[in-house]
């Protein structure tokens, strides 16, 4: 039982990490300038962050195993191309590295959470 509520305290801390994490990439790309190179950048960045904390509400919604793992795939597959659409406003453009290269650290961190939960739920071994 105790074992459970530890679980359970964990997956919603990091429902609530998504959450922050998507309303940080919000009022980063709020702050960005109105030029026309950013909009559609922001616009994908936007989706795939986003779609990090969607995918991980959606999972509890899952009508199997195999379905709710599914979320967490794609979950993860957002964080890794939100990392690219980072990369691409901090390098290419005049954005705020300093808050970007934070923010890549914390997909870094969110993503490595999604890949060794995936692996435990496939019942693979983490290394």
């Amino acid at each position: 039982m105790e074992n459970q509520n530890h679980n359970l305290k964990m997956k919603n801390g990091f429902r609530e990490r998504c959450y922050n994490y998507s309303i940080t990439i919000i009022k980063l790309i709020n702050d960005l300038p109105e030029k026309r190179i950013y909009w559609t950048i922001s616009d994908q960045l936007l989706r795939s962050a986003t779609s990090i904390g969607a995918n991980i509400v959606e999972a509890r919604s899952a009508s199997s195993k195999r379905d709710y793992i599914k979320y967490f795939e794609i979950a993860l597959k957002s964080a890794n191309e939100t990392k690219y659409w980072l990369g691409l406003l901090r390098d290419a453009l005049d954005a705020d590295k300093e808050e970007i290269n934070k923010l890549l650290k914390e997909t870094g961190e969110i993503a490595n959470i999604l890949a060794a939960s995936l692996l435990t739920m496939k019942g693979k071994k983490q290394i």
